[in-house]
């Protein structure tokens, strides 16, 4: 059996790892379009610096996601955040909050390990700067081929994979060659998956702040700021005597920004960020870098039967937006869920 992967996020990884132990057989192709793995639990490094910017940390919630990064993988490096999360209002009065969080991981070499290791534990080939632009379905043997952005074709796969943003993956079924009608009625069902985009200014300082959190969360979703993160709560991430910050603007911030320059979102949010902590130091990074995530985190989900129907063509949905939750360790389970489906049914 020949199986093909549209992106190497988290979902996929977990999807491929579970194929890889229950069907061994099979000749696993992934292709990612950037340089990395695990999509938007995403790491940066910047000298001896480590930073998750996108998701922060993976929750201890799935029992069987605990037990896959604390007992299948190898646990060598992966470390808890212990402070607390407290929160801030519109006025930007921060208050304590968040009780019973449960453990909060990363890993020293940033989320991005995950993945890593996930892929690293099988046999499987990822391609990565490979964009997939292209999707064909040949109904005469019921195989899947795939085109990039520089011409090559790969497959043709049995089974195919998709595991891109819910708008990703609809605008490549819309341009399939797929006649069937089931193609524009999956489409029209990605695209109507709500995202939330988040502006994400990263802000360096040769200084360490002292606080009793780990980071503030603006639950009211009114304050142009909905999360501030301290980086260096995390072993091994930032040198002592530093601080990182992890901002992330609201969604409707972000949208009001969206075209902004990287110039002027990450001054205004550093702005921003001083008012919250009260701290007029934190106005003026030493360094800054940012993200601008167009498909942050799903506000809402597909139903089981777009994702049954995909299934009975052998297309397989997977990502934090099947599994109806925008968080590391709900994409993580889909992709466990959606390898033990492919292995029963294939």
């Amino acid at each position: 059996m020949h199986i093909g992967v549209i992106g190497a996020g988290s979902a996929a990884a977990a999807a491929t790892y579970v194929l890889d132990e229950t069907r061994p057989e099979a000749t696993i192709t992934v292709l990612e379009k950037s340089g990395g793995v695990c999509g938007r639990a995403a790491t940066r490094r910047r000298g001896s610096i480590t930073y998750d910017y996108g998701a922060n940390y993976l929750k201890d919630e799935e029992e069987r996601v605990a037990d896959l990064v604390t007992e299948q993988l190898s646990a060598e490096g992966l470390v808890s955040i212990g402070e607390p999360i407290y929160v801030f209002d519109e006025e930007g009065t921060i208050s304590e909050g968040r009780d019973n969080e449960g453990k909060k991981w990363t890993y020293r070499d940033g989320l991005t390990s995950v993945a890593k290791r996930l892929f690293g534990a099988t046999d499987a080939t990822v391609h990565r700067r490979t964009r997939v632009e292209g999707i064909r379905r040949d109904e005469g043997v019921g195989t899947w081929t795939l085109s990039d952005t520089d011409g090559e074709e790969w497959g043709p796969f049995d089974v195919l994979l998709a595991n891109p943003p819910a708008p990703q993956t609809a605008a490549l079924l819309r341009e399939a060659a797929w006649d069937d009608p089931l193609r524009a009625e999956l489409a029209d069902a990605l695209s109507a998956v709500e995202y939330r985009r988040i502006w994400t200014a990263i802000l360096g300082y040769e200084f360490e702040l002292s606080t009793p959190y780990y980071a503030l969360v603006n639950p009211g979703k009114d304050h142009g700021i909905g999360w501030i993160a301290r980086e260096e709560c995390k072993p091994g991430h930032v040198p002592d005597g530093e601080s990182v910050l992890i901002v992330q603007a609201n969604h409707d911030w972000s949208v009001q920004h969206l075209e902004g320059s990287p110039e002027f979102v990450t001054d205004e949010l550093a702005g921003l960020t001083a008012a919250v902590i009260d701290d007029e130091r934190l106005a003026d990074p030493a360094w800054v870098d940012h993200q601008r995530w167009r498909y942050a985190l799903p506000e809402t989900g597909v139903s089981s039967g777009v994702v049954d129907s995909a299934a009975a063509q052998d297309l397989y949905l997977l990502g934090d937006w099947v599994a109806g939750e925008g968080r590391l360790h709900a994409a993580l389970g889909n992709g466990l869920d959606t390898g033990e489906r492919i292995a029963h049914e294939q």
